[in-house]
């Protein structure tokens, strides 16, 4: 497929298969890295609007919901990329909205401790972090979140790049993502 049929066959609305695990950026007293589990809905429109909502797990059985997670905001699409034939560079900026909503009071408490300029963190309450100091998601003040990833579509499923071993986010160019994720499916 050509750029514009890969973006055709994007449109729409995707889900997480089941629970999935990433690497995280925090580290176990033996220096390895904590899982991150977590489960994604996505959906890309065809002004290259998207929304991304992220439900962060406190476990891989997705029995303990700690964090939802809004974005919305848009794609750029970059050219192939090398992984496979018909993977396609993808720049996703949260340029609308990026919203956080604790679910338990263990990461609320985490959240109170180490923001600054928001209002009490409480389970269930939205808040917004876009353009905002927000050192747990290390964003700097006036700073729009923007990741460098792919996206592959193969037998109706969405591939996003696998989160990069070493815990190192898709920040810059040089962090874009070498491998395939667990896949999305298309939402009914």
């Amino acid at each position: 497929m050509d750029t514009d049929q890969i973006k055709k066959a994007s449109l729409g609305k995707w889900e997480s298969i089941a629970p999935e695990v990433r690497p995280g950026s925090i580290k176990n007293e033996d220096g390895t890295l904590k899982p991150f589990y977590l489960t994604r809905k996505f959906a890309l429109f065809e002004d290259n609007g998207f929304e991304l909502v992220i439900n962060n797990l406190g476990d891989p059985y997705a029995k303990v919901c700690v964090a939802i997670i809004s974005i919305r905001g848009h794609v750029q699409w970059r050219g192939d990329h090398p992984i496979a034939a018909g993977a396609q560079k993808v720049d996703f900026t949260a340029d609308e909205e990026y919203t956080l909503t604790p679910m338990i009071q263990p990461f609320a408490d985490v959240l109170n401790k180490f923001t600054k300029g928001f209002n009490e963190w409480k389970i269930g309450e939205t808040q917004s972090i876009l353009g905002k100091a927000f050192p747990p998601f290390g964003l700097a003040e006036g700073q729009l979140f923007k990741e460098y990833d792919l996206i592959y579509i193969n037998n109706g499923m969405m591939f996003w790049g696998a989160r990069n071993i070493d815990g190192r986010g898709f920040d810059k160019e040089e962090n874009r993502p070498t491998n395939l994720q667990i896949p999305m499916v298309r939402q009914k």
